[in-house]
């Protein structure tokens, strides 16, 4: 029996040393399962929403287009004798931009000008006489016919010397140079194009049904990456008189004022045509909204008591419908009302019921027209 002893103690001590060590693993347990974990609010930016007026718009893209626009391009045939331009740069009309080689017809006007010098002398001449009765009035008419075509004749030379000295049609900025100098041109061969940017066109359409609101006088407001995020401001001054066959849209034209040289012809940029129609719209920052394909919503603020009586920020959310968009505004039409408090940033770390403290410190600053400092 003796020898069954040490084998019985040494069961009962490991059995021992497991159930204190499971004691104190339940015991652990229990404590950490009583503790309450305390999760410390949130810190957002809020804001209240707002009731405000805003003018009815519509919208579009549109093109750019000069007033006045054309590739300068060679009357006649002739060699290059002088180039009196820059590229880029900007001309004022009747500016010689070329010169072609004249050196035949300026030959050619010499001997017309004698011929019309003599024809006229000849005419002078035979009137005299005509008055005396010595010559005929026929004499006198072939005379005179001949000194017309004399002058005709010199006419049409200078009429080619001129078109060989090509000249800018209009005040405006040239483009890129398409000849070179001792370059023999033939008629049609384009030189340089010519553009007139201020003031410049903005071509647009609109929809067939929405054009009883157009008339001519309306404001237009441009903007776009292609003008450094700018509000440039126009005025409707044309409005085609039919409709495309094809899209039932109608082609609308704004003349825009250019001297800050930012529009260019062929860009295009976004159009909106402000109406004398006005909208009260309820409006919230755009960095309020959570957009998820279920619907869009946003947090709203409400004051609560916690459990141990405290008072306390809760959020909620609130499926919302969104309307138009203006800079940093958009407009609710359904889920608010005037005078909820919102959350403005930190939506991403909310959920429903979560506890918020507020911080507007760092809130960000919608603008309706926002200017960006890095543009």
């Amino acid at each position: 029996m003796k020898k069954y002893i040490p084998s019985f103690l040494a069961i009962t001590a490991v059995l021992a040393i497991i159930a204190v060590v499971v004691f104190l693993k339940v015991t652990q347990l229990k404590e950490l399962g009583a503790a309450k974990q305390v999760v410390p609010p949130e810190a957002v930016s809020t804001t209240q929403v707002k009731s405000e007026v805003w003018q009815q718009t519509l919208t579009s893209v549109g093109s750019l287009t000069a007033v006045q626009g054309v590739t300068v391009a060679a009357e006649l045939d002739g060699k290059i004798t002088q180039i009196n331009f820059l590229a880029g740069a900007t001309v004022n009309a009747g500016d010689v931009l070329v010169r072609q080689d004249t050196s035949a017809e300026e030959a050619q006007l010499r001997s017309a000008e004698a011929s019309a010098e003599l024809a006229s002398v000849n005419l002078k001449r035979t009137k005299e006489l005509l008055d005396k009765e010595t010559v005929s009035q026929a004499q006198f008419d072939a005379d005179s016919a001949t000194q017309k075509q004399a002058l005709a004749a010199a006419d049409n030379i200078r009429s080619t010397i001129a078109k060989k000295t090509i000249k800018a049609p209009f005040s405006g900025k040239l483009g890129i140079r398409l000849v070179n100098l001792g370059q023999n041109l033939k008629a049609g061969d384009s030189i340089v194009s010519l553009q007139a940017l201020n003031p410049i066109f903005v071509d647009f359409y609109l929809p067939q049904d929405e054009m009883n609101q157009v008339t001519v006088g309306l404001d237009v407001n441009l903007s776009g990456d292609a003008i450094l995020g700018k509000n440039i401001v126009g005025k409707v001054t044309a409005l085609s008189p039919d409709v495309d066959s094809s899209t039932r849209n109608v082609r609308v034209q704004a003349t825009v004022d250019n001297k800050s040289g930012l529009l260019h012809p062929g860009m295009y940029v976004d159009v909106s045509v402000g109406l004398p129609v006005t909208d009260k719209v309820l409006t919230i920052p755009a960095t309020s909204v959570l957009y998820a394909p279920f619907g869009d919503t946003v947090y709203v603020v409400s004051d609560s008591t916690d459990a141990a009586g405290a008072k306390t920020l809760t959020v909620q959310q609130k499926i919302v419908r969104l309307g138009t968009r203006r800079g940093d505004f958009v407009a609710v039409t359904l889920g608010l009302k005037e005078g909820d408090t919102i959350v403005t940033s930190g939506v991403f770390r909310l959920r429903p019921g979560a506890t918020v403290k507020v911080n507007n410190d760092f809130a960000p600053d919608a603008q309706l027209a926002p200017k960006p400092s890095d543009s």
